[in-house]
């Protein structure tokens, strides 16, 4: 079990990924946060198919929209980490701490710039010339991966 990390994803659009992603926590007893609105009814059977029975052993937490996460997590005073195609830290360079909050976007556009600019680090998973990303659920395998190696 994990001492407090967190995935958030923003505004997620197709509900396999959302499902991959909380049987992922689940395995790993990380707690997920949804911003929503999410492009997929969050009852929808194919995120039911993607999670498995897994989906009752989730910790997951939905917010309203952005600035209900933003004030949920400044209350909890929880470091929030996006990842993004648009930053230059690698995420293996990174140090990841205890309580950290991994942001995604929405697999059709990212996040908006102001989330962008509210987010208290940026780091990418480097990918060569040419590819535009890695599909959001290895994207938080191999970034949650990381964080935990870290942490121990």
């Amino acid at each position: 079990m994990n001492d407090g990390l967190r995935i958030a994803l923003y505004q997620p659009d197709i509900a396999g990924n959302t499902g991959t992603i909380l049987r992922l926590a689940a395995c790993l007893g990380l707690g997920v946060d949804i911003i929503e609105p999410a492009g997929f009814p969050l009852s929808d059977r194919a995120l039911k198919r993607a999670g498995m029975d897994y989906l009752e052993m989730a910790a997951l937490t939905r917010h309203v929209d952005w600035h209900a996460f933003q004030d949920w997590r400044k209350a909890n005073a929880r470091r929030l980490v996006l990842l993004s195609t648009k930053a230059v830290t690698p995420y293996t360079r990174f140090s990841f701490a205890s309580g950290d909050i991994l942001l995604f976007g929405r697999e059709s556009a990212g996040v908006p710039e102001e989330v962008h600019e509210a987010t208290d680090a940026r780091v990418t998973i480097p990918m060569r010339n040419g590819a535009r990303s890695i599909n959001v659920a290895l994207s938080v395998a191999m970034a949650v991966g990381e964080a935990i190696r870290q942490i121990g």
